[in-house]
């Protein structure tokens, strides 16, 4: 049983000394439940009274032996992994560093900032609201009422028969009003949702800009002063604007209002499709029902409204022929702007 025991000494000596070996299985080999150490410890009750206690003092000299250097070996082995992740990770200081890639505005934020800053040097607040929105707000209090034909070209998402998604973003305008009496001068940018087939020039979700003005004697006049400030600092000093008699039941009387195509100046080109004009956004005096659901007098104050699409405005600007390119987030595309 001697020669038994300095077998297994010398066997976990080889082993461990290899440069691939599994500490864990020479472990659970020589010293394990079923190890060969553990079956001669079982034989030992075969021995006489005499070889017990020697067999038994080698064994436990066998056992530390192993466990010593089966330790030390994974702690060797933990050496030299650290001294190889810092020699491959090593890294040179002198040489010099690579830049971050720095990312940029996306195009619809970057246009929306620049329309908010235009409004505000106008005097203009910024004002935002709830995407979830009451029913009252989206369409009662804007005066379109139940089975009202304006909402079918508003369709939204509803998630109870009282409760949508906003589908433009005059709800803010109406809280405004039902919290701050006149003079109100605001803009209430932000995204709205309608029940829309996703193509070059419609989705779900878009972004929209809305402004209010509500004052003593406020004019139709004050209104296109307003979009033609607008108009000239966004497209350029050139740009002209043109009403052209619409209806939409919140404002009375209401407007569609273009912009002369600034690429061509009004000649007619491939972005305005040979007509000169562009159609930007809607606009109109606020109609007196709107006033008064909000407990403004329409006999003492008068105000005008308007809205458009920061999706339209950008591809105007810069001349983007698909909605879907502002969606796909491709870097290519968006690297442009």
């Amino acid at each position: 049983m001697k020669e038994k025991l300095e077998q297994i000494r010398e066997a976990a000596k080889a082993q461990l000394a290899d440069a691939n070996a599994d500490l864990e299985a020479i472990r659970i080999r020589f010293l394990g439940k079923k190890g060969e150490l553990t079956g001669v410890l079982r034989g030992m009750g075969q021995l006489s009274a005499e070889e017990r206690p020697k067999i038994g003092q080698l064994a436990n000299e066998v056992r530390e032996y192993i466990e010593n250097a089966i330790a030390e070996r994974a702690e060797a082995d933990k050496r030299a992994a650290l001294d190889r992740k810092l020699r491959d990770e090593r890294i040179d200081v002198t040489m010099p560093g690579k830049a971050p890639e720095i990312g940029k505005r996306h195009p619809l934020a970057q246009v929306q900032k620049e329309m908010e800053d235009i409004f505000i040097g106008m005097g203009f607040g910024i004002v935002e609201g709830p995407e979830v929105e009451y029913d009252y707000y989206n369409f009662q209090a804007l005066n379109i009422p139940e089975n009202h034909p304006a909402r079918d070209t508003q369709d939204t998402f509803y998630i109870t028969d009282n409760i949508l998604l906003r589908s433009q973003t005059s709800p803010v305008q109406v809280r405004t009003m039902e919290k701050q009496k006149p003079p109100i001068r605001i803009i209430s940018p932000g995204r709205v949702y309608r029940s829309d087939a996703v193509d070059a020039s419609h989705s779900p979700l878009f972004h929209q800009l809305e402004g209010l003005v509500v004052d003593k004697g406020i004019t139709m006049g004050d209104l296109k002063g307003t979009l033609e400030t607008f108009a000239k600092t966004m497209f350029g000093e050139s740009t002209q604007i043109r009403f052209r008699p619409h209806h939409f039941p919140f404002t009375e009387p209401s407007a569609e209002v273009d912009v002369s195509c600034f690429v061509c100046g009004g000649k007619g080109c491939r972005l305005c499709k040979g007509e000169g004009w562009i159609e930007i956004l809607g606009a109109g005096m606020v109609h007196p029902n709107v006033l008064r659901g909000c407990d403004i007098d329409p006999e003492v104050y008068s105000g005008f409204a308007f809205g458009m699409g920061i999706e339209r405005v950008t591809m105007i600007k810069y001349g983007i022929d698909d909605m879907r390119y502002l969606y796909e987030n491709d870097v290519r595309f968006l690297n442009q702007f």
